[in-house]
């Protein structure tokens, strides 16, 4: 086992993971669920191992076929339009939520007068 791969992809994913919507889905249902923490870490790590694993044969295919640059190069640019799709998401989902709290705004205040 190559020890410094592993103990540099530990770092990177765990890194990544902290606070992602992943951990705070889990931080969630553990609060909101009688079963018990435990039924919680299990399910979450379990679907954590099946993506990671399916992330991990999806690279082993497109390694035998695909130049390393090439994907690296796809990558950067997918998580780019993911980036962009997200904060485009956030500036629309903040404007509609500025306007509906303008519109009780409104509401209340000619409801006063």
């Amino acid at each position: 086992m190559d020890w410094k791969l592993f103990f540099m992809t530990f770092g990177v994913v765990f890194l990544a993971e902290l606070g992602d919507k992943t951990q705070l889905a889990a931080l969630s249902l553990t609060t909101s669920s009688n079963g018990g923490p435990w039924t919680v870490f299990i399910a979450a790590s379990t679907a954590l191992v099946c993506s990671t694993a399916l992330a991990v044969l999806c690279g082993s295919f497109l390694a035998a076929y695909i130049n390393e640059k090439y994907i690296r190069i796809a990558s950067a640019v997918l998580f780019i339009i993911l980036g962009v799709v997200s904060l485009s998401q956030l500036a629309w989902t903040s404007k509609e939520f500025d306007d509906a709290k303008g519109e009780k705004t409104e509401k209340v205040e000619t409801e006063q007068k």
